[in-house]
């Protein structure tokens, strides 16, 4: 009867239609696979490093919404008792996935925009304003921040661990500005891998399939000493091209190896020290078009970009009493981008001290200071240009959040503000206040409102971007016509105001859900208006140059609406499914800018996803994951249905055997364009592969 009522809803559909019938289908075949005694049926003992990677499946709902998290507040607390719209993805949900990489595991957080330009580029965002430059949202990992000056946003391709070693990926869709500062506008994105302690012994992993050519990883972790533990790991992997709107090879190849450890010690006063660090080296091919002054105006090539870079953090954790304690951690960053587009040398240091103390029996502080150097080196292209070539950076700030206990276990008021001084713009404030209101033990209702500010990237100071040529016409004097896209000293920062609300209910053993709320204001976005043309005479042939100077006159509105839900059906199955519903109006009333309306249409505006979780007798595991995400009218991208599957046994403790399909409802697809360089787009083809996995 259900299955008939389910049918008839999608009747009539066409091809997503015939999808859904597959989706569904694989659903029932799923179910019918594993009885409700198929837990008593399981023959082996989970692995012990397995368990003590707390397997959702093994956790009951409650325990699953007491997980720690930290992004929200920069101190542990339950999940279920943040006052933000957070998503915490564990070790087991990656596992699960069948994710290669950082950005395809993101896929299944409920308010991120997560499109893949081809094998080595994404566009991820949160709440809006998605492309591949993306400046609203800060990611981290490890604490440690990996956002790039030069445009804002973050280089996806470089940002890497083994995925076997990552803890938690924690998610706050909407503004983190108090805590983590300027950028964090829409969101924040905090990598946390694993203790050493918590990775001893040997992992090997292995794979390879049809787009993932070849994947290896290898770690190894020991006990120095009694208190003190080390992991080092090793991984490399070689993807294939995608494929181009007509079916044939793309020319987006990517490989990349990696390496790094950490090394975690307990001293006998409860203090901690930490030291880490990564080394990677790659390259990745691409197709790139560029403006010529002659006939015919344009030219396209096969690029080979070469990346390079490393990083070293170190922390220490001080307990000074039961209720305060401090930590201090700096970390040096360096890395190298070798493109005939352009070429980066950068370095970063960064020193962060943060102090976390009970005020009182209803009083929880927490403050810090912090100073960000970064310097780089570049080198021009015909095509992007920086003026200069190379500059010093310095970001200073300091942090104060208090939380406030109203009514013991029932009510709390965090207010709180950033405070920060860059080089660009100078002193920036950022302040927030955060409600809390527990009805009940298993329920929570949140209210905030924020002020957040993204403040201006290098290249929207100085860069020149040469966008396309024109053949001489009478309009330009028999000249050849250059656009450009121009950065501007004046540029100014871009100002949020935020207003979120949120409601997490147990609402019993087995269903869970968290829905939340939003609506954001700003003002002061980029918008690249026209100005007057000049005459260039270098380089020859004499032409035309077309500005268009970055300035701040786009106002907009976005709200929106996130779902999920967690519901086990029984001891054996878990189902989450996610709905994501956003709306942006872009006010171009101040602006002469024809593109300025284009970031309402790059963002889906609806999105849902549903991921079934089964562990099926004889240590089996049949993972499924179907995803709706909405049309880019902008990117003229249609809307589209996949579906994920993955078959995972454990024939023993040590070893793990996977068979995974990714996008198998289309041959290929595309799911994002970017307006701004002109990289050749590819679209996302089947795939599937294999994976072992052993424990030793």
């Amino acid at each position: 009867m259900e299955y008939r009522n389910m049918t008839q809803q999608i009747r009539g559909r066409g091809k997503d239609a015939r999808r859904a019938h597959c989706l569904l289908a694989l659903y029932l075949a799923g179910l019918a696979l594993c009885p409700p005694t198929a837990q008593q049926a399981l023959a082996a003992d989970p692995d012990p490093q397995q368990a003590a990677a707390s397997d959702l499946t093994e956790l009951s709902l409650e325990e699953l919404l007491n997980i720690q998290v930290t992004s929200a507040n920069k101190q542990a607390q339950p999940l279920s008792q943040t006052t933000a719209a957070i998503f915490a993805l564990t070790q087991e949900d990656i596992r699960r996935s069948g994710a290669t990489s950082i950005p395809e595991a993101l896929r299944m957080v409920p308010g991120l925009q997560v499109a893949r330009l081809d094998s080595n580029k994404w566009a991820i965002s949160s709440r809006g304003f998605n492309g591949r430059f993306a400046n609203k949202l800060l990611v981290l990992i490890d604490g440690r921040s990996v956002y790039t000056p030069i445009f804002s946003g973050v280089y996806w391709d470089v940002q890497d661990t083994l995925m076997e070693d990552i803890d938690r990926i924690e998610v706050i869709r909407g503004p983190g500005a108090t805590l983590w500062g300027a950028n964090a506008v829409n969101g924040v994105i905090n990598i946390i891998t694993k203790k050493a302690k918590d990775t001893q012994g040997g992992l090997v992993v292995g794979g390879a399939g049809t787009e993932e050519r070849g994947f290896t990883g290898i770690r190894y972790g020991m006990a120095l000493a009694e208190n003190t533990h080390i992991r080092m790991y090793g991984k490399f992997f070689a993807r294939g091209n995608q494929a181009t709107a007509t079916g044939d090879p793309g020319t987006d190849r990517w490989q990349q190896a990696r390496g790094g450890m950490r090394l975690d010690h307990t001293l006998n006063n409860g203090d901690t020290l930490t030291l880490q660090g990564d080394y990677y080296n790659g390259d990745y091919r691409d197709r790139f078009t560029e403006p010529t002054l002659v006939t015919p105006f344009s030219q396209t090539s096969d690029i080979k970009v070469r990346v390079t870079g490393g990083n070293l953090l170190g922390r220490w954790t001080h307990v000074v009493s039961p209720t305060s304690r401090f930590s201090l951690q700096l970390y040096y960053d360096r890395s190298e981008r070798a493109s005939p587009q352009i070429g980066e040398k950068r370095d970063i240091a960064d020193i962060d001290f943060q102090h976390h103390f009970a005020l009182g029996a209803r009083q929880n502080v927490v403050w810090g200071l912090g100073y960000r150097f970064t310097n780089d080196q570049l080198v021009n292209s015909s095509t992007i240009q920086f003026s200069p070539r190379s500059r010093l950076l310095n970001l200073w700030s300091g942090f104060l959040q208090d939380e406030i206990t109203l009514l013991p276990k029932t009510v709390t008021l965090t207010l709180g503000t950033k405070v920060e001084h860059n080089d660009l713009t100078g002193l920036v404030i950022q302040p927030n206040g955060r409600l809390r209101w527990t009805p009940t033990p298993h329920q929570t209702i949140w209210a905030s409102v924020s002020r957040a500010i993204r403040t201006p990237s290098r290249a929207e100071d100085d860069v020149r971007i040469n966008q396309v040529t024109t053949p001489p016409s009478a309009a330009t004097l028999g000249l050849p016509a250059l656009a450009a896209l121009v950065g501007n000293r004046g540029y100014g920062n871009e100002k949020s105001l935020a207003y979120e609300i949120g409601y997490r209910n147990q609402l019993s053993s087995t269903l869970s859900v968290d829905v939340a709320a939003f609506y954001n204001a700003y003002k002061d976005l980029r918008t690249t208006e026209p100005g007057t043309p000049l005459l260039e005479t270098t380089p020859s042939p004499a032409h035309l140059l077309i500005p268009f100077n970055a300035t701040n006159h786009l106002r907009a509105e976005t709200y929106g609406v996130e779902a999920a839900v967690e519901w086990h059906p029984t001891e054996w199955w878990r189902l989450q499914p996610s709905y994501t519903y956003l709306q942006m109006h872009l006010y171009t009333d101040r602006t002469t800018d024809p593109t300025a309306g284009n970031a309402n249409g790059q963002s889906p505006a609806h999105q849902f996803s549903i991921r079934s979780l089964m562990s099926l007798p004889y240590n089996t595991e049949l993972d499924l994951w179907g995803r709706y995400v909405d049309r880019l009218p902008v990117a003229q991208i249609q809307s589209y249905l996949t579906l994920d599957l993955r078959l995972g046994w454990r024939p023993t403790k040590q070893w793990e055997l996977s068979l995974v399909g990714q996008n198998l409802l289309d041959s290929h697809r595309p799911e994002f364009r970017e307006p701004i360089l002109t990289s050749a787009p590819t679209e996302i083809q089947r795939s599937v592969y294999g994976k072992v996995t052993w424990r030793f």
